[in-house]
């Protein structure tokens, strides 16, 4: 099933619940929620306090991408908070089995992503215990950035070594993706597709949403 994660980095924080809202009217299940500490990525945003506040204004999935470094430091906070995928980078830590283990071991489920220059198979020995795996479109850090057309091979890649081996971990893709790129992703093998700006943007969000969900139908 092709699910929509809107990105709540490039919302209007001013105005989050009701976005929220809409987005829940609109049948969206995931949430993306970006995490950067001003060290793994030159950027700093969402963090506990703000989390918090968002797990009680909605009962959508809360996919949390941590691009932070040695997320091992915070896997307890933000489990206790309620995020319900927990998704770290491969390259931010060295001890990816203890992250797995902890986050599987609360009942929640476990994703890793990789950014544009790091090859698939750096997580294929991880990836039978994974829920999800997330290829970065663009340089991790900011929003609004053009998506890296070398990121379908990635997705194409992974889509094959997921299905030939039987394996239940979604695909999902962030950056860079727009209402007139989304087919590429799809057609490659993503099935949980993040966007941003290309929802929040738009003074009439829940039309936009409604076109990516027709776009999905043919998939």
């Amino acid at each position: 099933m092709i699910k929509l994660s809107p990105s709540i980095l490039s919302a209007n924080f001013v105005r989050l619940e009701e976005e929220l809202k809409i987005l829940e009217k609109e049948g969206i299940q995931y949430v993306h929620i970006d995490v950067m500490d001003g060290m793994f990525v030159p950027n700093i945003s969402i963090g506990m306090p703000v989390i918090k506040s968002i797990r009680k204004a909605t009962n959508m999935v809360l996919d949390a991408h941590f691009m932070i470094v040695e997320p091992e430091r915070y896997i307890d906070e933000f489990i206790s908070l309620g995020c319900d995928i927990i998704n770290f980078h491969f390259e931010a830590t060295k001890k990816h089995m203890d992250i797995i283990n902890k986050i599987k071991n609360a009942n929640k489920k476990v994703g890793m992503t990789i950014k544009p220059n790091t090859s698939y198979e750096e997580i294929l020995p991880f990836i039978k215990y994974l829920d999800l795996v997330l290829v970065m479109g663009v340089e991790p850090g900011f929003g609004g950035q053009s998506f890296i057309e070398s990121s379908l091979e990635k997705i194409s890649a992974l889509r094959k070594y997921i299905d030939e081996n039987n394996l239940h971990c979604e695909l999902e893709i962030d950056g860079g993706i727009k209402i007139d790129n989304v087919e590429k992703v799809l057609k490659a093998g993503a099935n949980v597709i993040v966007v941003g700006s290309d929802i929040f943007e738009k003074d009439d969000k829940s039309a936009i949403i409604k076109k990516y969900n027709e776009i999905f139908k043919k998939f």
